[in-house]
């Protein structure tokens, strides 16, 4: 299938090539690829949890969720995934048999993000409603525990995190040691596992904005984070601040934090010049830690995928998928970038609505 995407961005030493468009019938929320097999796992909006050979494009429907499906992991063994939804449900899926192996009630409100940590024994997902709590429309408190971590064998919870909801992003480090959270205010929240100790909390003003134009509210939050590899630095994504809430605008950011440090923690963030305009969903690390992609919506500006050096922040590469891209994720090796989200959903034909969920490859190349 040909590709709709617009030409890539290059620099000299990063280039990328377009393999592949797979459409599916849902855009997809969320992705993860198989440890060792060439098989995706996607989150659907139509609550699918769906399995895509990438050699053959072969779909599988593995469960479903009784809404959005939100999240999807890669679950303590191979055979097995972890699925969460906006309907408040974590599920353990058997992938060769295609049913159930737990299912339980996370959250009494949607799961905004889930995420396994790197010795794949626990399993975290993070919720939350907006709700006005005083005359300056600031976040009420949680009515729930905003982040929860399971086993990821038993399903039994083993912490139960505060926060100000709705928590939109979490992160484990890459010791397993400990988890992130961001939420629609800025707030960022760092708990140690072993203690459940809180061992650092601070906020930044670059991802929310009150709105003044057509609807006057709170708008942005961080969306995805990830602990870089020495585990002291934390990048965030999401979206500047705007004006007009409806218009999605705001500019496209990433900031990274020392988070170990005293004070403000901010140690580097995207350059003026390298951000246009929209909302940015999703955030990797590349297997080898040296560069990181950054996606997500484009309202203005070049690009809506963008890849980063780890350490500098110097922009390397970009490209516009003309996509909403809600997962990006690179292959085993690094060489691959793989692109998930959703295009505009057309009109129905016959009766029949056109697929609208998309799944770009890219080939990476580097030259020295």
């Amino acid at each position: 299938m040909k590709a709709d995407t617009a030409p890539t961005t290059t620099v000299p030493n990063l280039t990328s090539r377009h393999i592949e468009t797979i459409e599916q019938a849902s855009g997809i929320l969320s992705a993860v690829l198989h440890p060792s097999k060439p098989t995706l796992f996607t989150a659907s909006m139509d609550g699918g949890i769906q399995s895509l050979d990438l050699n053959s494009q072969q779909k599988t429907l593995i469960g479903n969720h009784q809404s959005y499906a939100s999240g999807v992991v890669v679950g303590p063994t191979p055979d097995t995934l972890i699925s969460a939804g906006y309907d408040g449900l974590l599920i353990w899926h058997d992938i060769e048999n295609k049913h159930p192996i737990h299912v339980i009630e996370a959250h009494k409100f949607w799961s905004w993000r889930l995420a396994i940590s790197p010795d794949q024994k626990q399993v975290a997902s993070c919720t939350g409603r907006y709700h006005s709590g005083g005359y300056r429309y600031e976040p009420a408190a949680e009515s729930e525990p905003s982040i929860k971590i399971f086993d990821s064998v038993t399903g039994e919870t083993t912490h139960e995190f505060e926060h100000t909801p709705p928590v939109t992003s979490l992160a484990f480090s890459p010791d397993s040691k400990f988890i992130a959270a961001g939420n629609l205010m800025g707030q960022i929240r760092i708990y140690e596992l072993a203690t459940s100790r809180l061992r650092a909390v601070w906020t930044t003003d670059a991802f929310t904005s009150w709105g003044i134009v057509k609807s006057h509210h709170y708008i942005g939050g961080i969306f995805d984070l990830a602990f870089t590899p020495e585990t002291s630095g934390l990048i965030a994504c999401g979206m500047g601040p705007m004006r007009d809430p409806m218009a999605g605008n705001g500019k496209q950011t990433w900031q990274c934090f020392d988070w170990q440090t005293e004070g403000t923690p901010l140690s580097r963030e995207i350059e003026p010049n390298d951000a246009g305009k929209g909302l940015m969903e999703t955030l990797t690390i590349d297997p080898h830690n040296e560069r990181f992609v950054m996606a997500g919506r484009l309202a203005q500006g070049q690009w809506n995928t963008a890849i980063f050096d780890t350490n500098t922040g110097t922009l390397l590469h970009s490209l516009n998928t003309k996509m909403r891209t809600t997962k990006a994720l690179f292959t085993n090796k690094g060489d691959q970038l793989i692109l998930c989200g959703a295009g505009s959903q057309k009109a129905p034909k016959n009766g029949k609505w056109p697929d609208f969920g998309k799944t770009h490859i890219y080939q990476l190349e580097f030259q020295s």
